[in-house]
């Protein structure tokens, strides 16, 4: 009667060690390049951001805004994909600063990628901003994972308490 339940234990931890450290898959897409280059130091505004990604990108949901100095958004209509790019057409910037481009996309294998960049304008513009940017802190309030990994120690450890009290009432 052991080995039944050796064996459930070993098959349980195994899971739970494969769940828990399983390595995330590579084959999602990624940022490849972006102008302005992420740090750059401009003198004069661009006319707009592109963001380039190793593989084709879905039109629906892309968002790419351009946050200044300020606190104000400084692009000009909304984002467009091309394929692997995506971009956004500037207002003239106005002040001298670093303004965050902040990006959400989904690749063709509807992966959801998103992540910021930053370039400074060291020269003030005389453009006048968008509205005025709420919080941009790239959260996106999804569900957090710790939950379901106590859930399912709590379910497995429950599981081989039952294997074992059930394991011992039989040999009695």
């Amino acid at each position: 009667m052991r080995k039944p339940v050796a064996i459930t234990l070993m098959f349980l931890l195994t899971t739970l060690f494969g769940a828990v450290w399983a390595a995330p898959a590579s084959a999602h897409s990624s940022l490849r390049s972006s102008v302005p280059e992420e740090g750059a130091q401009l003198s004069a505004s661009p006319p707009e951001v592109v963001l380039t990604f190793n593989e084709p990108l879905q039109e629906q949901f892309a968002v790419l805004t351009v946050v200044g100095p300020d606190g104000n958004f400084w692009q000009d209509g909304t984002a467009t994909v091309d394929g692997p790019r995506l971009r956004v057409a500037l207002r003239p910037l106005g002040p001298a600063g670093t303004y965050t481009v902040n990006y959400r996309v989904t690749s063709a294998d509807g992966h959801p990628i998103e992540g910021q960049r930053r370039f400074t304008l060291t020269v003030a513009g005389t453009g006048t901003p968008g509205a005025s940017a709420t919080d941009e802190s790239g959260s996106d309030g999804g569900t957090p994972v710790w939950p379901f990994i106590i859930g399912a120690v709590v379910v497995i450890g429950a599981g081989v308490g039952v294997v074992f009290v059930t394991s011992r009432r039989t040999k009695s």
